[in-house]
């Protein structure tokens, strides 16, 4: 072993290791499932390729000059790894448990290069090939690593589901809520910590935290003697996620909030979105209830075997009426009573009459949840109004869907003023994501006066729908970023209150 090729092969770990960062990132992002994540390298493959097939160079370097030539492939290593530097993100990589096994395993196979090199006669040259394609190739190496630990993070998923599971049966009093649906999920649930409290000791799962594993967590973390109601989100990209989730907690009383196409890309199809959501009502117990958006046609028209609560705004046991809604907030009646909020928004009536019904049901009087209501936040993203004065910003970049993107542009649309739409788009929506994206640049045309588009990718049929319903073609810009797309806005001349919508804001492993 030359000293050259130790210098070369602590270059080269140093590299994998940034290239792993990067990776396992990504990775991370897309809930740790291979076939997304080989979807992103395919749509990425130009970008990855040119951050790394600079490695390759050491084949030739090492051969051609000998000890002099590792030493320059050492610094082509490091070359490639400043490529791959972390940038800052929108959401961080975190160092989990499983993320730091994941990169035992996957350094352990970088190291077999090296190892090959000090081992064989004559073997630098080799060793120097083997490092350069592992450089190369390291998103498909890391897939490989987490192939080999699979056997072991069953094992620990396992153990803590069980322990998750005797938590949950040394309570059998606890009143647990399962709150799924393509969107208003996380509303209501945090709406129902904010009424059942009034009577309740409540615990909800923290975040986003609507996976089997983030329930698990939750439970395990958070769950205490002295909780009454379990108020737990539940989340799906794939046929059967929701009955998972149920099989853990046994819920007693379920709201599914509303069905549309989301998530299209790995359900394939609506039918699968409404039977993956309908799991919750299909798990509660001969004498639980179900609550339903009656508003949502694919909910009502769906049977369940259990007794139905059917909220809304045009029909149901608990419907609201008398709807008034300006920048202020909203004011409706339920059943006789009329509550007020600072929230925005017409959809956020139904799911405040989801919230009410449900707290309602479990004895608490409509009268006593006035108050709560009157006192409810904006959950963070989610049409939450910022600013004051003459510069407004509605913050709706928290997961896009198409009928969440059309109340945030009606809510847009209630504002006098100059109003500007700054959006990448949807995705996760399958075949049907450049048509439904179409579709909501015609929404935007009659709603906005000017429109910010983010991404030179997402642009294309955005673009397309906003032209063909009309809206001017020197009122829309392009912008590569978030940031550039509100600075944009920002210098829109505009007399009186500019008021700008921010409609999604995709993540990381969509930029």
């Amino acid at each position: 072993m030359t000293v050259a090729f130790a210098v070369l092969t602590v270059c080269y770990l140093l590299c994998a290791f940034f290239l792993f960062r990067k990776h396992v990132h990504i990775f991370q992002l897309d809930g740790y499932k291979h076939e997304v994540q080989k979807k992103w390298i395919r749509e990425n493959l130009e970008d990855i390729l040119l951050r790394s097939v600079w490695a390759l160079g050491a084949v030739l370097l090492l051969r051609e000059l000998g000890k002099w030539g590792a030493y320059l492939s050492a610094v082509l290593f490091l070359i490639v790894a400043a490529l791959n530097l972390p940038k800052k993100a929108k959401k961080a990589l975190v160092f989990t448990a499983r993320v730091r096994r994941l990169a035992v395993t996957f350094l352990i196979l970088c190291c077999i290069p090296p190892l090959l090199g000090f081992l064989a006669p004559e073997g630098e040259a080799f060793g120097a090939l083997l490092m350069s394609f592992a450089l190369v190739f390291a998103p498909w190496l890391l897939l490989g690593a987490d192939t080999i630990n699979r056997p072991v993070e069953k094992a620990v998923s396992d153990w803590y589901i069980r322990d998750a599971r005797r938590i949950l049966a040394q309570d059998p009093e606890l009143k647990i809520i399962g709150v799924t649906g393509s969107y208003g999920k996380t509303s209501v649930k945090f709406f129902l910590e904010k009424l059942l409290s009034v009577q309740y000791n409540v615990l909800v799962t923290p975040l986003n935290y609507n996976t089997t594993l983030g329930v698990v967590r939750t439970v395990r973390e958070n769950l205490r003697p002295v909780h009454e109601v379990f108020v737990c989100e539940m989340g799906a990209r794939n046929v059967g996620d929701i009955r998972e989730i149920c099989e853990l907690v046994h819920p007693q009383m379920g709201i599914i909030t509303a069905i549309g196409p989301q998530h299209l890309e790995s359900f394939k199809s609506l039918a699968n979105v409404v039977k993956t959501k309908f799991e919750l009502a299909d798990a509660l117990p001969p004498n639980g209830v179900f609550f339903g958006n009656m508003d949502s046609e694919e909910i009502r028209n769906r049977k369940v075997s259990v007794p139905t609560v059917g909220y809304g705004t045009l029909r149901g046991d608990y419907r609201a009426e008398d709807i008034r809604c300006d920048e202020h907030g909203l004011r409706f009646t339920v059943r006789g009573v009329e509550f007020q909020t600072k929230l925005l928004g017409r959809h956020n009536v139904q799911n405040l009459t989801g919230a009410i019904a449900v707290a309602n049901t479990l004895g608490i009087p409509l009268e006593k949840l006035k108050l709560p209501v009157r006192q409810l936040e904006a959950v963070e993203h989610r049409q939450q109004l910022l600013g004051s004065g003459d510069r407004l910003v509605i913050d709706d970049a928290y997961n896009s869907n198409p009928a969440g993107a059309l109340a945030a542009l009606e809510t847009l649309a209630m504002f006098e003023g100059l109003r500007i739409l700054v959006t990448p788009g949807m995705v996760e929506l399958g075949e049907k994501q450049r048509e439904l994206n179409t579709e909501l640049g015609r929404q935007a045309a009659t709603r906005c006066d000017r429109a910010v588009l983010v991404g030179k990718k997402q642009a294309g049929p955005l673009r397309e729908g906003l032209l063909a319903a009309g809206f001017p073609e020197e009122h829309i810009r392009v912008a590569d970023t978030v940031e550039e797309a509100v600075a944009i806005a920002d210098a829109f001349p505009a007399e009186g209150r500019r008021i700008i919508l921010l409609e999604n804001d995709l993540p990381d492993n969509y930029t």
